[in-house]
């Protein structure tokens, strides 16, 4: 397989620019596709202003940013993926959407292109299935925000192949990523230990065992992580937390994932977390 010098986004959005940058200051053409001319230039925007931020930090120069956007190509329409040897489709959370414009791209691409999903929960397996290039299709998380994270998760569904999974994982590699190779299965390997994690922050608190403030504390100085699980779900928002505890119970069939009471409570109240100003903490 020849090495990846084109890769094509579809989607401009948080994700969708987030993996144009992190293509275009590595070196690699892009071309970032979505449904309107408003979308790819708000997402351009959004690429020029985090690189002005690492101007700022001294962590890249105005000569740098230039180079970077010189190498990403907007448009809104799809037959401009035809040069990409590897398309990453990062639209919305929607499976009916995914498969969708999977099938688009498998009617548009040559047969030896790769297609990726960045999903964050979607069956590769299933998306694969849905496409007719399923040895040639692979899961690619990144996390956000990505010019700043370090993993990527590749699934690899059933059917895909060890070659596009090499070729994947290379690529992340040239991204300065750090990827991490996962079967398919719901939540993957971060979300699946995270989610869980959260949930059950939300049944001590609601056992009183302690405030929210020392939940937060005890886990950020005893585990060191770097935010604490309800200052994350309010982050992440307590609808979205809820929804992936659900997927869990339901796929699974364990009760071990069952969403916490006060979890449920809340989203019901309409305390979402951050963006509502009111989750655990006001806002």
């Amino acid at each position: 397989m020849s090495t990846i010098q084109t890769v094509g986004i579809i989607g401009a959005g948080t994700m969708g620019n987030g993996i144009a940058q992190a293509c275009a200051v590595r070196g690699i053409q892009v071309v970032m596709v979505d449904i309107n001319e408003a979308a790819v230039q708000r997402g351009l925007a959004t690429v020029a202003g985090s690189l002005d931020r690492l101007i700022k930090k001294d962590k890249i120069t105005v000569a740098d940013k230039d180079a970077a956007l010189a190498l990403i190509t907007p448009s809104t329409d799809y037959a401009a993926l035809t040069g990409a040897q590897l398309v990453i489709e990062a639209a919305t959370e929607n499976e009916a959407l995914k498969v969708k414009i999977l099938q688009q791209l498998d009617a548009l691409l040559a047969p030896e292109v790769i297609v990726a999903t960045n999903t964050s929960s979607i069956s590769i397996t299933k998306l694969a299935a849905a496409t007719q290039r399923a040895d040639r299709f692979i899961g690619m998380h990144f996390f956000n925000p990505v010019p700043m994270m370090a993993l990527v998760e590749i699934i690899r569904g059933l059917q895909t192949s060890d070659a596009t999974h090499d070729a994947v994982k290379a690529l992340s590699e040239r991204l300065g990523k750090s990827p991490i190779t996962v079967k398919n299965a719901p939540g993957f390997v971060v979300n699946r230990i995270l989610v869980p994690m959260i949930n059950e922050a939300f049944f001590v608190l609601a056992e009183g065992l302690a405030t929210p403030e020392d939940i937060d504390a005890g886990m950020k100085l005893g585990c060191n992580q770097p935010i604490g699980p309800l200052a994350l779900a309010d982050m992440i928002g307590l609808d979205v937390c809820l929804a992936v505890m659900e997927v869990y119970v339901n796929e699974f069939a364990d009760s071990k994932y069952r969403p916490a009471p006060l979890l449920k409570e809340m989203v019901a109240a309409g305390w979402l977390g951050r963006k509502s100003g009111r989750g655990v903490y006001r806002y």
